[in-house]
């Protein structure tokens, strides 16, 4: 069975390009690989090969097709890719209902190209906030902190960019970590008004990573080390999140995530020397941080979150990964828009990729805004475009979490549109 499976991933080496008759064929053959999996989709009794030979067996006129059938699913799958990447009449759609030009903050910009927002649930979202809040409690927030999260609304940041859950525990997951990593970014590397330190920023990460990591005993050098992180609320809280994820993930979605993060700190350890120099980097070294320092970190949740698990040799593939970072880098580049107003008012402004490319180009923060909206707009293309490419590989897993990047992106514009913390960007006060 694992053979099985494994083969009918190899399809991630063949052609691609398919239009929209390729992805329905697609379905096909992923129903075909789940049934060879051991599972029993309702495929009137067929076997894995039968179910997926069924998709070539006639042309669109109905004429009958030579298929060997003594192929995999996988081998099957390929050549189905090869006949559609071949006909010059099967194209991508001219566009994709999934997603729009959407206005955004005070409408003056130019709008964004995103996705659609699946779903908006604010009962859902008040569940998960309060319960956030008890949360944020026991870490030890104060109650003016705790109104500050509440008025962020983390929860209702999980119920836009998870649609594909409604049970409010597992969307837990996604509003304790999005919390905590909001903490120790304000905290610890951003706002200088909540006690960031350039200058303090790595050895606090350092302990972060013991905090979300747990090390093995070493003699009389941990208690203090334990001691170091109960005694501190934002390392309380990256510890308890992770803990609340490994109640429904795997340990490999657990150390994804925490080696996601990690990957994260480095670039903030960059930020906080490029602050404390005032030596700011030109757009192009920021971008390159910043694809690690992006909503990829949340993307790491989605099928933890979802209830599945996309297995680590489609989660690394190269293709798979490049569609996740776009949609992460794409999802920051609308964070620093809405950020642009709130960072020029910090007595050490945080990069921000309006504002370097203003200071590169020597243009307005108008004329930022346009260049970093163009790029934005790109990328979510870019994830389009390999989202359909993608959509040939017969994994049902890999489908949905592809689906939930983009349910993802849709989400989080909706959050930022109408979240308080983004106020200034829609001129509100």
């Amino acid at each position: 069975m694992a053979d099985q499976e494994t083969r009918s991933r190899t399809v991630l080496g063949g052609p691609t390009g398919l239009g929209t008759s390729a992805a329905r064929l697609a379905q096909t053959l992923a129903r075909a690989s789940e049934l060879a999996a051991g599972k029993s989709p309702d495929d009137g009794g067929s076997s894995a090969v039968e179910l997926a030979a069924s998709a070539v067996t006639s042309d669109e006129d109905g004429h009958p097709k030579d298929v060997d059938t003594s192929k995999t699913v996988a081998e099957l799958a390929a050549d189905i890719a090869r006949e559609f990447a071949s006909q010059d009449d099967i194209a991508p759609p001219a566009s994709d209902p999934a997603y729009a030009m959407r206005p955004w903050g005070d409408g003056r910009a130019s709008p964004l190209y995103c996705p659609i927002t699946e779903r908006i649930n604010d009962a859902l979202a008040d569940i998960v906030d309060d319960r956030l809040a008890l949360w944020a409690g026991e870490c030890g927030f104060d109650e003016d902190e705790i109104v500050k999260i509440r008025k962020t609304r983390f929860g209702r940041l999980v119920m836009l960019a998870h649609p594909d859950c409604d049970d409010p525990d597992r969307l837990l997951i996604g509003a304790k970590l999005n919390a905590a990593w909001w903490a120790a970014d304000d905290y610890y590397a951003d706002d200088s008004a909540l006690g960031a330190v350039p200058e303090q920023l790595p050895p606090r990460l350092v302990l972060a990573m013991a905090a979300m990591d747990p090390l093995p005993p070493a003699g009389e050098f941990t208690p203090p080390l334990e001691t170091a992180i109960n005694d501190e609320r934002v390392l309380i809280a990256l510890r308890s999140g992770l803990d609340h994820m490994r109640r429904y993930a795997t340990p490999e979605q657990v150390q994804r995530t925490c080696y996601a993060t990690f990957a994260m700190f480095v670039s903030w350890s960059s930020y906080a020397a490029w602050r404390h120099t005032g030596d700011y980097p030109p757009a192009w070294k920021y971008l390159a941080a910043r694809q690690h320092d992006s909503f990829y970190t949340s993307m790491t949740l989605i099928d933890a979150i979802g209830g599945y698990r996309l297995p680590a040799d489609l989660f690394y593939d190269p293709r798979v990964r490049a569609a996740a970072f776009q949609a992460g880098t794409a999802v920051v580049l609308l964070n620093d828009l809405y950020s642009v107003k709130k960072d020029l008012q910090d007595e050490k402004p945080p990069v921000n990729m309006v504002l370097q490319v203003a200071a590169d180009r020597g243009c307005s923060i108008e004329q930022a805004t346009e260049i970093t909206v163009e790029l934005h707009n790109q990328l979510v293309r870019d994830f389009e475009n390999g989202h359909r490419e993608l959509r040939a590989v017969p994994n049902l897993e890999l489908q949905k979490f592809l689906r939930g990047i983009r349910g993802w992106m849709g989400g989080a514009f909706e959050w930022h549109d109408s979240n308080p913390r983004y106020a200034a960007a829609k001129g509100e006060s």
